[in-house]
């Protein structure tokens, strides 16, 4: 049996901070950031049979022209999603009250929706991309074993050295996005390329208010960067960790994100709510 500080559960016997059971959860999950976008969402939906919500994650699962959909909101950033894809995956592969893995583990499939920043003139505001790799500037994947076989070493190789990388901070790691997934969606009008997923909004993303950055020019230098004709598309801030944890766990995921910002033009989109409604009809069509 597990110890009780490694799965914890509440009082009630949910998952520590999802606050679910087992049964409240789809095999087709869609991940958002904003909690708000739960429910922009499920004004979609057909019917919803749950609704829960705990700290910055709300969770909707219901039915969509027949087929079941969860919705739940992460918040920002690669730790919420190291507590989001763990806890989804102890729901669906490990029995909560004695701690012990099934003995054959669901594969649940992961889509992220969210927003995003433009880093090349030519990913225009308005436009979505679909990330085919996600390059983690965070770090998250490194406090775990075993994920070499996951990663694009060359290209995070190729990208730290090109970046000047410094030694302060964590090596970039690349992890592709689940062919089978992606490939679901190869005909659609998405830009498809390399996703930077930084590990805060201002510095890490080139962000400069009374601080300054590390690398003044590093918006520029990611723009201009390519690899065998592969360029780095836009900026946000969770894809490494849901490639990456997704993969080492046996999940499907894949990430196409709206781009409500142009770092190159300056442009931004106030009201991209339509947007992000028109992009989760077309996926939630596709699952």
């Amino acid at each position: 049996m597990q110890k009780k500080t490694e799965l914890i559960t509440n009082n009630d016997g949910s998952i520590f901070h999802l606050n679910l059971f087992p049964d409240d959860i789809a095999e087709k999950i869609i991940i958002v950031g904003d909690p708000g976008r739960v429910d922009l969402i499920g004004d979609l939906f057909d019917n919803i049979r749950l609704r829960k919500e705990n700290r910055e994650f709300r969770t909707i699962t219901g039915s969509f022209e027949g087929s079941e959909i969860t919705v739940i909101s992460s918040g920002i950033g690669t730790d919420n999603i190291d507590i989001l894809i763990n806890e989804i995956d102890a729901l669906a592969n490990i029995n909560l009250e004695t701690g012990i893995p099934k003995d054959e583990p669901v594969s649940l499939t992961f889509i992220r929706l969210g927003t995003s920043g433009g880093i090349r003139a030519d990913v225009p505001v308005g436009s979505c991309v679909l990330t085919e790799t996600a390059v983690g500037f965070d770090g998250l994947l490194h406090f775990y074993e075993g994920y070499d076989w996951l990663l694009d070493n060359a290209l995070a190789s190729v990208l730290a050295e090109y970046l000047e990388w410094p030694d302060t901070l964590s090596f970039p790691y690349a992890v592709n996005s689940d062919r089978t997934l992606a490939a679901v969606f190869a005909g659609d009008n998405f830009i498809k390329g390399i996703t930077i997923s930084a590990p805060g909004f201002y510095a890490p993303q080139g962000r400069r208010l009374r601080l300054k950055t590390f690398d003044n020019e590093i918006n520029e230098k990611l723009a201009g960067f390519s690899f065998f004709g592969r360029t780095i598309c836009n900026y946000e801030m969770e894809s490494s960790a849901i490639y990456g944890l997704s993969g080492l766990l046996g999940h499907k995921a894949l990430t196409i994100c709206a781009v409500i910002g142009n770092r190159m033009t300056g442009e931004f989109l106030n009201d991209y709510k339509p947007l992000i409604t028109e992009l989760a009809l077309q996926v939630m069509r596709k699952l």
